[in-house]
């Protein structure tokens, strides 16, 4: 989708127009006929959020309605989902061209609007012979932004669709070693620093967690560090965003049962997640020192895979009893943590991963079950952004008694406690290794990947939580002062 500003006069407009109409607006500065009006009002009563359309053949005009005295992120959310509606609209119309504008709105509103244009465009097209048509080209209203907010915008939706490609794309056209070669040449063109680990240096690393579950793999493991460090930079110490990164996931040798193994291309989503999100900042050059840590490798049943009963020794020298080869994410993400704090020493450590299925029962599709651990202050201020930009989450407790659901008989500890608490309990295993560090988990099993249309996202890879963290590091600075 490629964007324009023009000045844009709604009375003399000539092609589609989306025409944002806002509360306690004169009747006066509307583009619309008496008795177009007439119609507007009383659809407005009938639905504040109606989506009008008045023909001007053979063009449209799309009236969006929507309260603009409510709450700025209830606001802006129901612009997304409108653009969502208008977006299905244009393609039923066969139009790829659409101009923004409006009355009794804001640059931030206009925003939304656009953001939810460009999300509810995307589909995942690699393998399709007969491409889908899209909206190709949007022109906005120069009187609402500029050219740099539009462009910052811009260089931050792009980043969150070349994640949902990368997690759409299955483990036979991406596997570790191909993401690792794809984010050193991501990383080269933005001047981010990149390491890749392969197999012979993690082995010299003693990674027992990566190590171990890439053991049932044909595919050697990888593990990537990128490392943003502005000249401007607010903090010394980096932030620390660790992602998971298993390729596919088939459980190991407790193998997942009947259709549960669909879609596990997507337990990658936290590694390009935390990419994404370094890239997007490295792009529009945000003054935060970051490194992400991205352990990489698929998890199958086959060659010498580990088995449950397996002890492991981690990166820090912490053994762990294995309980369960399907408890594999917080394996791999234990060593990265671990390396994290020793080789790093992050003011703050957050990781993301698609990590149990207990988060998606305990608060479904909604929203991503987080924790934490010495970080408060951090945490409410990731809370705060995530509501405004719509992308939540819900704080679980990290009380103490839940320690003792990972203690072992034959280890330090177990990679899995009793059914109950089950997302808690896996955060608690991270933390162990995050040792004192301010540490953040977020659990994004429920949002990173949607089998059924869910708004403006719809199906497949969502991006989800990239906006939230990265709104989080524009204000980074509120904490440091």
């Amino acid at each position: 989708m490629k964007y324009e500003l023009d000045h844009i006069n709604p009375k003399e407009y000539v092609g589609d127009l989306v025409f944002l109409y806002g509360t306690e607006v004169s009747d006066r500065s509307l583009p619309f006929s008496k008795k177009e009006l007439d119609y507007l009002k009383a659809k407005r009563e009938e639905g504040m959020e109606a989506v009008v359309v008045f023909d001007r053949l053979p063009h449209h005009v799309y009236i969006v309605n929507f309260d603009s005295e409510k709450p700025a992120q209830l606001a802006q959310e129901k612009l997304r989902r409108a653009a969502d509606k208008v977006v299905a609209l244009l393609k039923a119309a066969k139009q790829s061209k659409v101009a923004v504008t409006g009355e009794g709105v804001i640059t931030e509103e206009v925003v939304a609007f656009v953001e939810g244009l460009q999300f509810a465009d995307y589909s995942f097209d690699r393998y399709k012979g007969k491409k889908p048509e899209h909206v190709t080209q949007v022109v906005v209203d120069s009187t609402f932004l500029t050219q740099e907010e539009l462009d910052r915008s811009v260089r931050l939706w792009s980043r969150i669709e070349w994640c949902r490609d990368r997690v759409n794309i299955p483990v036979a056209d991406l596997n570790a070693e191909r993401f690792a070669t794809e984010l050193e040449q991501v990383a080269a063109g933005l001047g981010v620093k990149c390491t890749v680990f392969d197999k012979r240096k993690i082995e010299s690393l003693r990674m027992g967690g990566l190590l171990g579950v890439n053991r049932g793999s044909v595919d050697e493991p990888r593990f990537v560090v990128l490392e943003y460090a502005p000249d401007n930079a607010i903090n010394q110490q980096p932030l620390a965003l660790v992602g998971k990164g298993v390729m596919y996931d088939t459980g190991g040798l407790n193998i997942k049962p009947d259709d549960y193994m669909q879609e596990m291309k997507s337990d990658m989503a936290g590694a390009a997640t935390m990419a994404s999100v370094l890239f997007a900042a490295a792009e529009n050059g945000l003054p935060v020192k970051l490194v992400a840590l991205l352990p990489l490798t698929d998890n199958r049943p086959g060659f010498n895979a580990y088995a449950a009963d397996d002890v492991l020794t981690m990166y820090d020298g912490t053994t762990v009893e294995v309980v369960n080869t399907d408890a594999e994410g917080r394996l791999i993400l234990a060593d990265a943590i671990a390396y994290a704090v020793a080789n790093y020493q992050p003011e703050l450590l957050v990781d993301a991963a698609t990590l149990t299925g207990a988060a998606v029962r305990a608060i479904g599709t909604y929203g991503i079950a987080a924790m934490q651990q010495n970080a408060e202050n951090p945490f409410n201020l990731m809370r705060i952004m995530g509501n405004q930009v719509y992308e939540r989450i819900a704080e679980f407790p990290f009380w103490e008694e839940y320690d003792k659901l990972i203690e072992s008989e034959v280890a330090d500890i177990k990679n899995c406690g009793i059914a109950q608490a089950g997302t808690i309990t896996a955060g608690k295993f991270l933390a162990h290794f995050a040792k004192q560090t301010p540490y953040i988990h977020l659990d994004i099993a429920g949002v990173a990947f949607f089998s059924k249309k869910q708004e403006y996202f719809g199906v497949g890879a969502s991006g989800y939580g990239i906006r939230m963290l990265y709104a989080f590091l524009q204000t980074y600075e509120m904490l440091k002062k």
